[in-house]
């Protein structure tokens, strides 16, 4: 099988059967998935949905909530969707326990990247 650059992947092929997010938003999902099984463990939705918010702030900063709008994120059934995507299209694997129902409710998008930054 032929190794994926994901840094160099625009994720067109996805992007053209689902235009609600915005490649980008991919390459950073994949950015968090690839951290979190680099031991080759299996991720879970809550650890998903904790690192993408981390990373998200770490590379965004206040402007984390505005980019990942702007790319088609709302809430975290919008990272669900995306990792459902990334498991059709072949780049991210699934198990029998993976459900578009563990990304419900996660955490609040608004709250969760300009909570921090409010005073």
């Amino acid at each position: 099988m032929e190794e994926i650059d994901f840094e160099a992947d625009t994720f067109e092929d996805i992007v053209a059967k689902d235009d609600r997010y915005n490649g980008r938003a991919y390459a950073l999902l994949m950015d968090v998935v690839h951290y979190l099984t680099k031991d080759g463990a299996h991720a879970n939705a809550e650890d998903i949905m904790d690192e993408f918010r981390e990373t998200a702030l770490d590379q965004f900063g206040p402007l984390a909530y505005r980019v990942l709008t702007e790319w088609g994120l709302k809430s975290c059934e919008d990272i669900g969707e995306m990792m459902f995507n990334l498991a059709e299209s072949h780049r991210i694997g699934k198990d029998e326990n993976d459900m578009h129902e563990s990304f419900i409710g996660g955490y609040d998008f608004e709250e969760a990247f300009l909570g921090p930054y409010q005073t």
